[in-house]
Formats: structure tokens, C-alpha cells, sequence
């Protein structure tokens, strides 16, 4: 009797809890359905690529993208849409840039350069100088102000081959970029070239945003970087000439901070409106190319997490926001304004996703989070395994949403494969024909069940 009694408890906990499973289970099957034949992703990215284009912070396609994404979230009738005044900086890249080497008279080889983002001009006929090259800022610091005083100063330390995840190789070499000049003008550089944040060889350059941080603006030297198949002939060409001169020529100016926005909606929780869970992407890019991947393709997902909860009928019981953020390339000021208002305001976050890593097939995501609830989050894997999107790791999320971290708000990255994303990031080739409609709309419905679950089960 007491084996039989023992039974019909069990059945009477287990089975509530196996049809809460069973129902999650259908209602991200529902979410995936609809992202691969009735999403609006894609168009959406196809209009805001190729009709609207580069999204450079301060630019009228930054702005024109403010009030595209207003529209469209108003079009999908929720239950508020709204603009956040955000102040940011302002950069203009000017004519197109050139580079050449001078190995002698009447001898010059042209290669591809790009201004980083941020950098002064060059003199208005260019500058010419001798060059230097270095692969670490020990190296420069080896060098001494003697041999570095005058000269052009070559960056060229390559991104890892031997890392699998290409964002720790962009992380070991990105300080080059961001603050190579600065080092480089404290010793009497006269300028800078940077090889390109990318694993394989081309002609592309890749520019990103760099910074002179409390450098005085008399000491200021141009920052440019060399595609990585023209930094392979400059250091080929150094080791058989010290000589040669590097020629460079660029029209960049910075200008005072001008007004922008974040563009915001949201549905609101029936249960939990107080608890709110952000999804979003940023909305400048850099101007080289349309931005498609970087970050086209997060704002996109994240405006398609709210259309489909939409088509689906879906009623949150928390508060969901979308967030396009404006300034995450060269200021993050849509991050730290949103996070500042939020606090200001009094709201509480309890979630926040970001889309900020391509729009490639997607993986699964990454947390910051307590070890208490990633270990409820590990727990939601099971649903993402028949989409192959169930890798979920501790340890970082977005550049957008790291200012609302405060120790209990959990945030969390969707982590595409990564394997060509440096192929395209800040290049002249991140456009819309580098996109795969098919992984969008995955990334998009990993996004949406994510946001899903959340919103069901709560920390």
C-alpha cells in the first residue's frame, strides 16, 4: 500500500512539471517555426543596409536609422515606443585615404589603408616618413625614443591562428589599435599603422575606433590601419630595406559631440511589469561598408524578438524591451545613457541580452551571472538542442548592456560561430551579401526562446 501510495505521489509531482516541459517545448518550437517562414529579419536588414547604409555615430545615416526603427517599431503595435536623448561624438573619415611605400625615386608600391576612428589628419600633401616595426609595445619600449623619433611606428602583431575562439584573438591584439598611438606619439612618432584586426589575408582594412586618452592635442599623430595582406609586404619589405619611406594621406576630423538617440519599445508584463528584460543591439556602425554584421544583423534579431512574440499572440509576464542602442563603435554612450536613466528611474532589469557578434549560425550564449543562477540557466540548455544552439558558457555578454551590470542583473551575448566574423568586422565588406537569411532567422528565434524562458521561469 505504502509502495502504491508512494507512486501516485510522485506521478502527482512529476507530471506537472513534465507537461511544463512539453509546453515550453512547443512554444519554442512555435517561435522557430515563425522566424524561418514568417519573420521580418531579414527584410528589415536588407532596408537598413542597402536603403539606409553605414550608421557612423553623429552621421544623417545614424539618424535616418533612429527614425527607421522608431517606424517599424511602432508598426508592430506595442505597447510603447519611445526615443532617449543621447549625446555622442561626432567623426568624419573626409576624402578616401592613401598609402604608398617608397623603396626609391620614382618607386612606390600602393596599399590599402583606412583611417581608425577617431584619429587626427594627416598634413594636407601627407606625410612621409621612415618606418618602424614593432609586434608589442615592449618592443617599442626597446626601441627608445632614438630610433622611434620622426618615424612611422608599425603595429604588427597578428590576431592568434592557434586560438579557436577568434574573440580571445582579437582581444590579444586589439590594444594596438585602440591605444598605439597615443604610446607611439609619447615618443616622438610621427605617425602610426596598424595591421588589421583579421585572421586572414586580404585587402581589406579594418578600422575601430582608437583613443589619445589625456595626450595633448599638439602631440597628436595620424592613426591608420594596413589590410593584412599590406602589412605582410611592408615587414617583408622592411627586412630587406630599413630604409624605405611610408607615404600617408588622410582628411579625418573630429567634430563636437552632437545630439542622437536610443530607440526603445516595449511590451509590457501582465504579472511582473516592474521586472524588466532588455534585448538589443547597437545601431551605428562604422562607414566603411552597410554594417550587416556588425551590428545590422542584433538590431534586426532583437526587433524580431517582440514581432514574434506578437504573431504569436504571446503575452509577457515581465516587461520586454527592445533597446537599439546608438554609439557602441566609438563611445558606448547609448549603453551608459540607457543604464544611467534606468537607474535614475528606478527600474529593475532582471535580464538583458545582447546580439553584437554576427549574424552567423548561432551556438548558444554567454552569461554573467551568479553560479545560483546559471546553474537554473544550465537547466534550459535541453530546449536548444534540437536547434544545435545549447552551448551555454559563464563569462561575458555585450558592450551595450555591461553598464546595467550591478551583481544581480544577469546579462548574456548570443555567441554565433566566429569563425568569419573578423573576416568582415569594420570593413569595407561587412555588407548585406555577406548575410545567410537562414542563420539570421536562427539567431533571431535563439534570441526570442531565450528571452522566452526568462520571462516564464524568472531568477
Amino acid at each position: 500500500m505504502k509502495k502504491v501510495l508512494l507512486l501516485v505521489l510522485l506521478i502527482f509531482l512529476v507530471e506537472p512539471v513534465l507537461g511544463q516541459e512539453k509546453r515550453h517545448q512547443e512554444q519554442i518550437e512555435k517561435i522557430y517555426n515563425a522566424a524561418l517562414t514568417d519573420g521580418k529579419s531579414y527584410n528589415w536588414l536588407d532596408f537598413l543596409s542597402n536603403q539606409i547604409g553605414g550608421r557612423l555615430s553623429g552621421s544623417l545615416n545614424a539618424e535616418r536609422a533612429v527614425e527607421w526603427g522608431e517606424k517599424e517599431l511602432q508598426s508592430l503595435a506595442l505597447d510603447r515606443v519611445y526615443l532617449e536623448d543621447v549625446m555622442v561624438p561626432k567623426w568624419v573619415r573626409g576624402t578616401f585615404e592613401y598609402a604608398s611605400i617608397i623603396t626609391g625615386p620614382g618607386m612606390s608600391t600602393n596599399v590599402p589603408v583606412c583611417a581608425l576612428g577617431g584619429s587626427i589628419a594627416t598634413p594636407t600633401a601627407g606625410l612621409r616618413a621612415q618606418v618602424v616595426e614593432v609586434k608589442s609595445f615592449e618592443d617599442l619600449e626597446e626601441l627608445g625614443e632614438d630610433q622611434v623619433r620622426g618615424k612611422f611606428v608599425f603595429y604588427n602583431r597578428a590576431m592568434p591562428q592557434n586560438l579557436i575562439n577568434t574573440f580571445e584573438a582579437y582581444s590579444k591584439t586589439v590594444d594596438q589599435r585602440s591605444s598605439g598611438a597615443a604610446r607611439a606619439a609619447r615618443m616622438g612618432a610621427v605617425g602610426v599603422i596598424v595591421r588589421s584586426m583579421n585572421l586572414r589575408l586580404d585587402d581589406y582594412p579594418h578600422t575601430g575606433n582608437m583613443r589619445y586618452g589625456d595626450l595633448p592635442n599638439k602631440m597628436r599623430i595620424p592613426a591608420a590601419a594596413i589590410s593584412t595582406n599590406g602589412a605582410q609586404l611592408l615587414s617583408s619589405m622592411l627586412s630587406l630595406n630599413k630604409e624605405l619611406y611610408f607615404y600617408l594621406k588622410q582628411d579625418c576630423k573630429n567634430y563636437p559631440d552632437v545630439p542622437s538617440h536610443n530607440v526603445i519599445g516595449e511590451l509590457r508584463g501582465s504579472t511582473h511589469p516592474e521586472e524588466i528584460i532588455v534585448v538589443g543591439g547597437h545601431l551605428d556602425s562604422w562607414d566603411l561598408g552597410d554594417g550587416s554584421h556588425d551590428d545590422g544583423a542584433g538590431i534586426v534579431q532583437s526587433m524580431e524578438v517582440l514581432n514574434l512574440f506578437k504573431k504569436l499572440n504571446y503575452q509577457p509576464k515581465r516587461t520586454i524591451r527592445v533597446v537599439l542602442y546608438m554609439n557602441e563603435e566609438n563611445g558606448l554612450r547609448g549603453g551608459t545613457t540607457y543604464a544611467q536613466n534606468a537607474k535614475a528611474n528606478n527600474e529593475t532589469h532582471i535580464f538583458a541580452l545582447e546580439s553584437d557578434s554576427g549574424g552567423f549560425t548561432p551556438r548558444g550564449f554567454s552569461f554573467e551571472a551568479t553560479p545560483e543562477q546559471f546553474q537554473k540557466i544550465e537547466s534550459w540548455a535541453d530546449y536548444f538542442k534540437p536547434y544545435l544552439a545549447d552551448r551555454f558558457t559563464l563569462g561575458g555578454s555585450g558592450a551595450d548592456i555591461g553598464p546595467l551590470r550591478n551583481g544581480n542583473t544577469v546579462l548574456s551575448g548570443l555567441r554565433p560561430d566566429s569563425q568569419r566574423y573578423f573576416d568582415f568586422h569594420h570593413a569595407a565588406n561587412d555588407t548585406f551579401d555577406a548575410i545567410n537569411k537562414r542563420e539570421l532567422e536562427l539567431g533571431a528565434a535563439a534570441m526570442t526562446s531565450l528571452i522566452y524562458l526568462v520571462d516564464q521561469y524568472g531568477f
